[in-house]
Formats: structure tokens, sequence, C-alpha cells
């Protein structure tokens, strides 16, 4: 029987980004063990201060995974070991630790050096390399650490084909070598009706009433949201439009700029940032929106777009990145540095009754092609190409 281990270390109570990418992995992957032949187990690291007292739980949503492989030491400590040169005790020591699998995947942009086993990393994309200025110093590190971890990769898995592109361009990687499985919405079709609660939508400090556009992922440069605020504010000055903007997501790196930019807006009491909300909230605010905006300037995958859709919202997003590959024909695509195109873009909607409602039903459909359920089975393709 085959063996898989999946680096779960990402996994985090309230996981987002790729703690939610792999959560999901898992519990899809898990579904297709008796019928694929295969047992699945996962791999965990504490982190730094968990392993400081002695602390080496899981997360709740781990639990119930069987079986579970601890790396007894923190993400930061084994950077720092995997750093240094190759040695025959520490892949021996990893192997140990994990089992001795068949097969390894490493989640987050590293895998463990197993000698013996086929090893898998996940490469999200290159931002960091492609977009050094949208990046904290942090990141910027890992173009060294993942030239490091190809080493003694076997095989890469991506979330798109504009990364997979990116990742033969900038790292010198066979495309023989990449293989694209991708991601799907936290969201069914029916979400809302199957999880909205009273008492949750009560919570919230927002008038519905008022018509909104409305942008959702965390607020950083690479999301471009000034452009987004310039095209709010021409079409409150030149059209007049009744619309708020509204704004959910963490503050993230080098925020302050988009920050400065809603105050000096003429109309910034017509723009709301509304912080971290709960799935409900969020999906809510998604169904409701005249009209979903997602001008990044790069994505890996663009998931907050595929999500738009799938809760019945029109979408317009960038013509860059892997933002046509998730949007196909069911969204309009502009230029991210053109304001005034993308205003134009918003109009077009806001103002054609049957042109809007054309829109959500092609993103309803061109949801339907995206499923934890193939990106599981797209994963399990990549496993078997590596034994064939």
């Amino acid at each position: 029987m085959l063996k898989i281990v999946i680096d779960a270390t990402p996994v985090q109570p309230n996981p987002s980004g790729v703690g939610l990418y792999v959560l999901n992995l898992i519990e899809s992957l898990l579904k297709l063990q008796v019928q694929e032949n295969f047992q699945l187990g996962i791999a965990y690291q504490p982190g730094f201060k968990n392993w400081l007292c002695g602390c080496f739980s899981l997360p709740d949503s781990l639990q119930q995974v069987s079986p579970l492989y601890l790396v007894p030491i923190p993400v930061r400590v084994s950077n720092f070991i995997l750093s240094l040169p190759a040695n025959v005790a520490v892949s021996q020591y990893f192997e140990n630790c994990l089992g001795s699998p068949d097969i390894v995947q490493g989640t987050n942009y590293s895998v463990y050096p197993c000698k013996n086993s086929r090893r898998i990393i996940n490469i999200y994309d290159l931002s960091f390399i492609k977009y050094p200025d949208y990046i904290d110093a942090t990141v910027a590190t890992y173009k060294k650490r993942i030239k490091r971890y190809l080493q003694w990769t076997d095989l890469i898995l991506t979330i798109s084909e504009s990364s997979k592109r990116d990742i033969v361009n900038y790292l010198g990687v066979n495309h023989q070598q990449i293989y694209v499985t991708p991601l799907a919405s936290r969201y069914s079709s029916g979400y809302l009706k199957n999880h909205l609660r009273d008492q949750v939508m009560e919570s919230i400090d927002y008038d519905f009433s008022q018509p909104y556009l409305l942008f959702v992922s965390t607020i950083e440069p690479r999301k471009n949201i000034q452009t987004l605020i310039n095209a709010f504010n021409l079409l409150k000055q030149n059209v007049k439009i009744e619309h708020q903007l509204v704004l959910i997501g963490r503050k993230g790196w080098h925020h302050q700029p988009i920050f400065a930019a809603i105050e000096n807006s003429p109309w910034n009491h017509h723009i709301h940032h509304l912080d971290y909300l709960c799935d409900e909230q969020v999906a809510r605010f998604y169904s409701k929106a005249d009209v979903f905006v997602y001008p990044s300037h790069y994505e890996g995958f663009g998931l907050p777009v595929l999500e738009a859709m799938t809760l019945g919202a029109p979408v317009v997003t960038s013509n860059t990145s892997s933002l046509p590959e998730v949007a196909g024909d069911a969204a309009l695509l502009i230029d991210p540095n053109d304001p005034i195109h993308l205003a134009e873009a918003i109009l077009k909607i806001i103002s054609d009754t049957q042109f809007r409602q054309d829109l959500i039903q092609k993103g309803k459909e061109r949801a339907k092609l995206f499923s934890w359920e193939r990106t599981a089975q797209e994963t399990l393709n990549a496993y078997k190409s590596l034994l064939s």
C-alpha cells in the first residue's frame, strides 16, 4: 500500500491561506484512501513558542487524523538545519520522524530531505521573485531557500498554469516536473442556506440597505487597492453612483499608504474597512454585493474571485497572472494599472441589469468547475506519476 505523508504544519486555529488549502486537501484525500488503496498520514511541527514550553498539541481540526508523525522541532530550527551542507544523518532523522513514507509532501515552499522517499514541494506563486517590492524581508529569503530544497525535490505542485510558467522561467525547472492542482472555494453554491445564522449577521455593524462594491483579501500593496479607490472616486465624481465601497481583510505588510488613500478620498465616509470576519459573514457580503472588484497585480490563483462567483457576485478582476484562468469568460477583465478602465467595467455592471444577471449566471457555472474533490484527485494523479 502506498504510504503518503503530508506536512500539516501550516494548519493553525482558524486557518486561512496555505493552512486552509492544506486542511481541505487532507480532508478530501482521506475520502479517497480506501478506493485508491493508499494510506495518508500527516507530519506536524510545533510553533517556536510552543516548542520552548514543551507544548506539542495539534489544532482541533487535525486531532482526528491518523497516523500523525510529530517532528519535535519548530520550522525555524529545521530551516536552519536544512541550510547546512547535506548530511546523511539529517536525512535519516527526518525519515525516521515521518515513518519512512513512499512520498512526502512539503506544503509551504519546503520539503523534508528524506533520502528514501519521493519528495514533493508546493510552490504557490513567485511574488517574492517577480514583485519584491510587494513583500516583507522575511518572505524575501524564500528564493535562496527554495533553490536549496529543489536540489532534493522530485516534483512540484502549483495552483495555476500561470504559476507553472513562472516556476519554469524564474527557477529553471523542467515543465514536466510540475503538476497544476487548482484550488477550490471554501463555499458551496448553497452555503448561505445551510450556514447563515441570524445571530451571526446581527453582529455585523453594516447597513445592507445601501448598495456597495466589494473587495475581499489582505490589505496590502500587491492587491492594488489604491487603484480601486481611484476608480471609486471617479465614479462618485463623474457618475454620482450611490454605492459604498467595502474592503474586507486584515491589514497586511505596508498597508499605511492604502489607508492614507482612503483618508484623502473626498468620499472617505463612503469607504468602509472591516477587519477579520467569520466565513458566514464574508459570504453574506459576497452575496449582497452589486460588484466584486479584485484588481490585484499578481496572484498564484485568486481565490476570492472564485468565492465571489460561487456566491453570486458579478466579478471585475485583472487581466494578469492567474486571474484570467480562474475567471474565464465569467468576469470582466481589466488592466489593473488603469483606474478609468476599472471604473468603466464597474459602471457597465451596475448600469445594465441584464448584463449583470448574465455575468452572475456565468460565474456560478464557472465555479462548478472547481472543487476540493478535483484538487485531491489531481494531487493523487501527481503522486502516481512519481511511481509509474
